[in-house]
């Protein structure tokens, strides 16, 4: 009858492989003679005899249960026994590429802020991706009650922490609650190292997490935008030279450039009349102090000065 008796072979290989996949348990539990294990670049096999892992196959490529499966799992009860009536052992099928998945707050995620009672509410989306750290860990803990680990089942559980994650890091490092996004960076690193941690927790490890974009209501956009009109008409001068010098750059002296040109030089015009008129004033009010230390009657000959700054009548010199 041989090692397996009268069996037929069968392959044990993942033939419902989907790259969204963590693992996928074999629905064939007996190895029988002849069976053949086939692994497809990006997988590890992992057979386990009453609950216990006894080996792992790593390389990609084709294993026969006998020159290759029987020598490696030789501790199996089994094998000592002649092992003629097949060997009942489960294959996990690991897919031990990173998983990407893409993530987004469901509701708006209430941040605190000043002025704002009820605090800010944000929304924000981004990416992740994760991978399997420890196969005992994820056998224990996941693969014991299901078939298969998709990366829906991730995204679920990453859910299910993240709204308070996202709290927790945006207070902590967004400096500005209105522009949330040149922190990013910090941000997403602090919710890595916490997600980290839990997702260990089930043997899976968290190799990224981005946050591409913050969203904010419409009211506190309008907001934004109406501060930076304002920032920038404070600013006119410096406006209109960036148009201006924009305009010489390209060749064009049309359209909004020409206007803010015009606008500079109208401003330069009216400004030096300012200075012109304050000029006339102060020369005009020098004059006027002049006049003043001008004696009424000339202390040579006694003749009537009328403000003048020679005697009319002996030609004596005032001031």
């Amino acid at each position: 009858m041989g090692l397996f008796g009268n069996q037929l072979a069968n392959v044990i290989e993942w033939s419902e492989y989907n790259e969204d996949t963590l693992f996928w348990k074999w629905s064939n539990n007996e190895i029988k003679k002849g069976s053949k294990l086939i692994l497809k670049p990006g997988q590890d096999a992992i057979f386990l005899y009453n609950g216990k892992i006894e080996g792992v196959f790593e390389d990609d490529g084709e294993y026969d249960i006998q020159s290759d499966i029987i020598p490696f799992l030789s501790t199996l009860k089994g094998f000592k026994f002649g092992f003629n009536s097949g060997l009942r052992a489960e294959v996990i099928f690991i897919n031990t590429k990173e998983l990407t998945l893409k993530w987004g707050t469901k509701n708006a995620i209430n941040i605190p802020a000043a002025g704002l009672p009820g605090g800010m509410p944000i929304r924000a989306f981004g990416t992740m991706s994760c991978k399997v750290d420890d196969y005992q860990i994820l056998i224990e803990k996941i693969s014991g009650v299901q078939r298969q680990y998709n990366i829906e089942d991730i995204k679920e559980r990453v859910m299910s922490m993240l709204d308070q994650l996202l709290m927790k890091w945006i207070v902590r490092e967004g400096k500005d609650m209105f522009n949330l996004q040149a922190n990013a960076h910090e941000i997403s690193s602090g919710i890595q190292s916490d997600l980290d941690l839990e997702m260990r927790k089930i043997g899976l490890s968290v190799t990224n997490f981005a946050v591409s974009s913050f969203n904010y209501p419409e009211e506190i956009k309008k907001m934004q935008e109406k501060a930076a009109a304002q920032s920038m008409v404070g600013d006119v001068n410096r406006y209109t030279q960036m148009a201006m010098a924009d305009s010489m750059t390209n060749g064009n002296t049309s359209g909004v450039a020409s206007d803010m040109a015009q606008m500079q030089m109208g401003m330069m015009m009216g400004q030096q009349m300012v200075n012109q008129m304050g000029g006339a004033q102060q020369s005009n009010s020098n004059t006027s102090n002049g006049n003043e230390n001008v004696p009424k009657f000339c202390p040579n000959c006694g003749t009537k000065t009328n403000g003048a700054k020679f005697c009319p009548e002996c030609g004596t010199k005032l001031i």
